[in-house]
Formats: structure tokens, sequence, C-alpha cells
């Protein structure tokens, strides 16, 4: 079981800088990889950024790719959404997923949710 809690989301002006947090617990940080999601009002949720497990390998939705960066420190069983020169259309609740290996489905365990409010 792995257990994930997001913070860092709130209201900000287009343009600001915002990043978010994940810390997971239960199984073994290091040894998965990690992606954040977000879902916006009556919108299906859709896919952010990914992380592979150390060496780590990076994926972006196409949109964010250039503004966001997702990383991890897994001494703090932790990953990061860095979320640059933002727009209205991010806003959203972002979720962190874990993707661990031997679960069956990918992203078999996510958080709550924390909600980025982009201000034009």
């Amino acid at each position: 079981q792995v257990q994930l809690v997001e913070s860092g989301g709130r209201l900000v002006q287009e343009g600001d800088s915002l990043r978010l947090s994940c810390v997971a617990s239960g199984r073994s940080f290091s040894t998965y990889a990690m992606g954040w999601f977000r879902q916006a009002p009556g919108q299906d949720r859709e896919f952010v950024a990914r992380i592979s497990r150390s060496p780590t390998i990076t994926n972006y939705k196409s949109s964010v790719k250039g503004r966001f960066t997702i990383s991890r420190d897994d001494s703090k069983n932790t990953v990061y959404l860095q979320m640059n020169r933002l727009k209205s259309d991010d806003t959203a609740i972002y979720y962190c997923a874990a993707d661990v290996p031997g679960s069956g489905v990918a992203y078999a365990y996510w958080g709550q949710g924390t909600q980025v409010t982009v201000s034009s």
C-alpha cells in the first residue's frame, strides 16, 4: 500500500509560479515511478507529467512542456511539480499518483488532490 498527500495548491495570478509537493508513505518510494495529473471542472482527469525511478526519465503533457518540471527527492519520499508561467487553463485539481510495479494497474495509488486556481 502507498499513501500520498499533496500540498502547495493555492490561488495565484497568471504568470506566477507555484510548486506542488506530494509526500509518499508505505512501500519504498525509490522503487516506483510517480505522476502528476489534473482535473479541471467539467473535464476528465488528464496526465501532466511523469518521473521514473532513478535514473530518472521524465515525460510531460505537450502544453506544459517547458513551463512545468517534475522532480523527486527519494530521501524525502517526495515528488514535486514546479509550475512556471501559469495560465488560467492550468486551473484544476492536481493529483499525484504512484505507478507501483506489481500493482496490476498503472497508477494504482492516488492522493486526495490539491486545488490550483490561476486568476487572469
